[in-house]
């Protein structure tokens, strides 16, 4: 392997912070040799005469005036001086003829985590998932939304994590019906439940947990038993996530389509037509995380899961204010997410650190489970 990198620039690095040299480089990433990334264009030339596949992504459109190059693409490295347009065609064309695509063998390869990439998503999603329990015990009402999402990301921040996995969801009452609400502008009123989708990103890999908690500590009577039915399903569909059960992520769509469905019957909701689908529980139920806390390009939803593949479980229901559906839910959003490892007869949930059971939930609120809000 030949790894191409920036080296060592000492006008630089009095500005930007010390650089890897590419002895260092070769060392760390145990590449075979180690060259500037100014190298690159000269030799991937070369390279491309000795090989009948050379695996590269490309973006969709090139001219003869130059790249249109994203920051991921390698095509960045290939942009040469105007007077050198001639180097980067020949490049270009001889790609086109050998080029196979790159990102779907990347996605295979980082579709099966590693037992070290294991370890590194247990310690994020242990970070998020104390950060949600503390968080909800910091929750009161009058408090802002911003500040919920201040308090999560700075609890991770002291925890190791690096940075934020996304622009995280904080939710308070009818705002938990809007999916990627990230707004976080309102204040959390009495007996309103508070929907926390958030997670950080700890050694280059992400974590994802969504939470629903009562502001006030203590669900309603709606609120428990919408909370109950999500709970449900989301525990029975948690269980099928392993390599023998042979199912895919549409699989275990269609699944919790079922399941909520009957649960939502037991709680005296008429459905009909696509009130389920379309009204509420519009999304997906999972998604594959690692690197990319979405890793669903190049990832086929149809085919079953497989032992070391690592998703999401995170089944909801969003009631809004009409009147086909019964008042007393009305404006009540749950979502229970978990990361759930792939095993080969059985799941293990990433995220045990945050509270889920409603006794669990409450307790943290409370703080009768000995948690701290810091």
């Amino acid at each position: 392997m030949t790894l191409f990198c920036s080296g060592k620039d000492l006008a630089k690095e009095k500005w930007d912070g010390a650089k890897t040299s590419l002895h260092e480089a070769a060392d760390i990433f145990r590449a075979d040799d180690a060259q500037l990334i100014d190298n690159f264009s000269s030799h991937l030339k070369s390279a491309t005469t000795l090989h009948t596949h050379v695996y590269v992504d490309v973006p969709p459109t090139h001219t003869r005036r130059g790249p249109r190059a994203t920051t991921k693409s390698v095509l960045k490295y290939l942009s040469p001086p105007a007077e050198a347009r001639s180097d980067y065609d020949i490049i270009v064309d001889s790609l086109s003829k050998k080029r196979r695509p790159l990102a779907p063998e990347v996605a295979r390869l980082r579709a099966i985590k590693s037992n070290a990439e294991q370890r590194v998503m247990r310690a994020a999603a242990d970070i998020s998932g104390r950060a949600h329990a503390k968080t909800m015990r910091f929750t009161r009402p009058g408090i802002s939304e911003t500040a919920l999402a201040a308090h999560f990301e700075y609890l991770c921040a002291m925890s190791g994590a690096q940075r934020p996995a996304y622009v995280p969801v904080v939710a308070s009452g009818p705002n938990a019906l809007i999916i990627h609400y990230t707004s976080n502008n309102h204040l959390v009123r009495q007996e309103e439940t508070v929907l926390i989708d958030a997670g950080c990103e700890y050694n280059g890999y992400a974590s994802d947990i969504t939470r629903t908690y009562p502001a006030s500590g203590t669900f309603t009577e709606p609120q428990r038993d919408l909370y109950a039915a999500v709970l449900s399903a989301q525990k029975q569909l948690v269980n099928l996530c392993h390599e023998s059960a042979d199912l895919s992520l549409h699989n275990l769509h269609r699944r919790s389509c079922d399941l909520l469905q009957q649960e939502l019957k037991q709680l005296g909701f008429d459905l009909r037509g696509n009130d389920l689908e379309y009204v509420l529980y519009p999304h997906f139920l999972s998604h594959p995380i690692g690197i990319d806390l979405h890793e669903s390009t190049n990832f086929d939803r149809g085919a079953s899961l497989k032992e070391g593949m690592v998703v999401t479980v995170e089944p909801g229901i969003y009631v809004p204010p009409t009147p086909n559906f019964p008042t007393h839910f009305h404006n009540i959003g749950i979502r229970i997410e978990d990361e759930v490892l792939v095993g080969k007869t059985a799941p293990v949930v990433l995220t045990v650190t945050a509270p889920k059971e409603i006794a669990d939930v409450e307790g943290a609120c409370q703080g009768s489970l000995g948690l701290e809000p810091f």
